[in-house]
């Protein structure tokens, strides 16, 4: 059976705020969430709870896929008055981000909140998660060996 791709999602949209949710912590979504207002009563329909997943890898990037091993993974289902259901896994054992992650995916499917969400919460993690991986980007290049530089100058 093929890989599924990005495009064989069927809301590429929510994949994004989904992607963003899982890379920002609690205490930072707990305060984007502040700004926007005061979210809405939820029930927990599951979780949080922490377990293991395994991460499989692929040799030379697209070959065979091998087990590389396991990580922690905290997930969390809540459900809105509205009747939207969010459902996260994260990364770690941090059930704040985990729960707060399902209410924000809960809140970014209900149209008339999108928006606002959008611009006061999942726009500015996401450009604060670019921003940070330019930084560690520019600092790898900062030590990028030139092999071709270098054989040049013992000539």
């Amino acid at each position: 059976m093929p890989e599924p791709t990005p495009q064989d999602h069927p809301d590429p949209e929510r994949r994004q705020w989904m992607a963003v949710l899982a890379r920002a912590d609690g205490a930072t979504l707990a305060e984007h969430l502040a700004q926007w207002g005061d979210p809405p009563a939820f029930t927990r329909l599951r979780g949080p709870e922490s377990g293991l997943v395994m991460v499989r890898g692929r040799t030379g990037g697209n070959g065979a896929p091998f087990n590389l091993g396991e990580v922690t993974v905290t997930r969390c289902t809540v459900r809105i008055p509205d009747g939207q259901v969010g459902h996260a896994y994260v990364t770690g054992r941090d059930e704040r981000q985990a729960e707060l992650a399902a209410l924000l995916d809960a809140m970014m499917q209900d149209p008339a909140r999108r928006d606002g969400l959008r611009a006061a919460v999942i726009e500015p993690l996401a450009q604060a998660q670019r921003d940070a991986c330019a930084v560690v980007a520019s600092k790898a290049a900062a030590t990028k060996v030139q092999f071709f530089a270098m054989r040049t100058m013992r000539t």
